[in-house]
């Protein structure tokens, strides 16, 4: 190689070929490795048809045949809230805000199927909310939103899943109605108010007489089993007594049957001594006149108690 003379400067050629290659291969090296961060997915082509999907990390391409096309990012996206025209059941219009969180699962998809994809996914999730919305009146519009949701989401998924975007989940953030709508609300409610106040105190009447009437009849009961207790134990007491008398009866016949004349005395005399005593005890008795005749009971009566135990010991 020969010398190059500039001025007062002398290069060589090939220290100049040296150092071209060098940055050649420099270059080289670098536009082959590509280096792709956790949050992206890059797109290679080659000659203007995708080639394949570069995945987070370290990535060899091939330098000045590849070319990194789209950086798609993977990471969950919310969709800015839109507002919805949706007619209810009942045909009231009402306005529901709405938003949806996605992200992208196949790059590839998302960038060769369709030009804006929140566009797309905002387009569908009216068309899907207002489908889901217009089967309930407004009622029951303000009281199923979570079912509203998971129904959206459901719908909204599979239609975005040509995009190779997942749907994570959707949102009704709010849902607005006209004044004329609101007065009316406000004075149905009020309305609904004065009912349910008009049904509780109804309730607790009703409640009220129930107790009262229990509350009678509980102590009409009580009556009832007191007088029963009653008469139980009067008739307990008569039978106990008619069966003391009866046994009494029963021990007298079989001293008369034993005995025979003596005993029936005795029982004579001991029931004109008992009557006496009784006339003694009682307070209205001031003077008490005994006839001769009841010495002679007493007499006759300590005699007829020698004769039978005379009578027992013989038989002993």
């Amino acid at each position: 190689m020969g010398d190059f003379i500039a001025g007062n400067f002398t290069v060589d050629l090939s220290s100049i070929v040296t150092v071209l290659v060098a940055v050649l291969a420099l270059v080289t090296v670098f536009k082959g490795v590509r280096v792709v961060p956790q949050s992206e997915v890059h797109l290679v082509e080659r000659f203007g048809k995708y080639r394949r999907t570069l995945n987070a990390g370290l990535n060899l391409v091939i330098p000045f045949v590849d070319k990194i096309s789209h950086r798609v990012s993977v990471l969950e996206r919310q969709l800015a809230d839109f507002d919805i025209s949706v007619i209810t059941k009942d045909n009231v219009e009402v306005y529901l805000e709405s938003t949806v969180f996605f992200r992208v699962t196949d790059a590839a998809s998302s960038v060769y199927r369709i030009r804006n994809e929140e566009l797309a996914l905002e387009t569908a999730a009216t068309s899907i909310v207002r489908s889901a919305a217009g089967k309930l009146d407004l009622d029951h519009l303000q009281s199923s939103r979570e079912s509203m949701n998971i129904e959206i989401a459901d719908n909204l998924r599979e239609a975005a899943e040509v995009w190779g975007i997942e749907i994570t989940r959707t949102e009704i953030t709010d849902i607005r109605v006209d004044d004329q709508t609101k007065d009316a609300q406000r004075k149905q409610l009020n309305a609904e108010r004065e009912r349910r106040a008009a049904v509780a105190e109804a309730e607790g009447k009703k409640r009220a007489i129930e107790l009262e009437a229990d509350a009678e009849l509980y102590q009409a009961q009580k009556v009832a089993e007191a007088v029963r207790i009653q008469a139980d134990a009067e008739a307990y007491a008569v039978r106990t007594i008619a069966q003391a008398d009866a046994a009494q009866t029963k021990m007298i016949a079989e001293a008369i049957a034993d005995n025979g004349q003596p005993a029936i005395d005795f029982e004579v005399l001991k029931r004109q001594v008992k009557a006496l005593g009784e006339l003694a005890a009682s307070s209205n008795s001031k003077t008490i006149v005994v006839p001769s005749d009841v010495t002679k009971t007493l007499g006759s009566l300590e005699v007829v108690i020698d004769r039978l135990i005379d009578r027992r010991e013989a038989s002993q």
